[in-house]
């Protein structure tokens, strides 16, 4: 009974006949014992699959808010002018410009604060593996207050948007005033949509970083919201240009 005792604590034995260090995790696999770092070289796989999936989901979208500017150019061309009495049908919408300003740098500063949570739990992310180290201490780094702002910025821009709707309304533009007028309801209330379906996406983010999760997960849902809210910025650049043209 000894004998089977002491043969049990005996370290493993390779192939080659030199001494192994037993393995930890107490599982023949050794999946049990898998540290951050072992799972770290699954991330790039996984990111670039997140980051395919954004792609197919942005192309209809994409599509949709081009087909917008198609139907408009053509529409706004064939009632420019009627032709049974010469008289201009097409007319222009008075556009809140300064509310739309002031909700495009809002905007824009969502995005750079998006960017700069994306560039912060990158680092959180790359120093994981270094605090594992026994002896080593980084010590506590301050809370990331990026995405929380971004989370902010991007509430106050929807809030800013039923602003200019208001603004829209009291000026005497509704929804189905006319051609010009739903053009603008239309896409600005599609963007605005779109860009709240991030704001929750960053609001998700924010509850899982409260709750701690894993570095790596939480990375992942910053670094796809990050690309999506790039592009919700950019999109509406380009709806501001298209409603300047509108307001002509």
């Amino acid at each position: 009974m000894t004998r089977l005792t002491h043969s049990s604590n005996r370290p493993s034995q390779g192939h080659s006949g030199g001494l192994l260090p037993p393995r930890p995790g107490g599982g023949d696999d050794g999946h049990s014992g898998r540290g951050h770092g072992d799972s770290m070289p699954d991330y790039g796989e996984r990111l670039r699959q997140a980051r395919r999936a954004l792609a197919v989901f942005m192309t209809p979208v994409l599509m949709l808010f081009v087909s917008f500017t198609v139907v408009y150019l053509v529409r706004r061309g064939s009632l420019n002018l009627d032709l049974r009495n010469s008289a201009p049908t097409w007319v222009p919408v008075r556009l809140p410009w300064a509310l739309l300003l002031v909700n495009t740098v809002v905007l824009i500063l969502s995005s750079l604060t998006m960017e700069l949570a994306r560039r912060a739990i990158a680092r959180e992310a790359a120093l994981a593996p270094v605090k594992l180290i026994p002896g080593v201490s980084l010590g506590k780094e301050p809370a990331s207050p990026w995405l929380g702002l971004t989370a902010v910025l991007g509430l106050s821009f929807i809030s800013g948007q039923l602003l200019a709707w208001r603004q829209l309304s009291i000026r005497g533009f509704h929804l189905m005033g006319g051609t010009s007028s739903s053009f603008v309801y239309v896409l600005t209330a599609m963007h605005g949509l779109h860009l709240a379906g991030g704001t929750l996406a960053v609001l998700f983010a924010n509850v899982w970083a409260l709750l701690r999760r894993p570095v790596d997960s939480r990375r992942l849902i910053v670094d796809i919201a990050s690309w999506y809210w790039h592009c919700m910025t950019a999109l509406w650049i380009y709806i501001i240009a298209l409603l300047s043209l509108a307001a002509r």
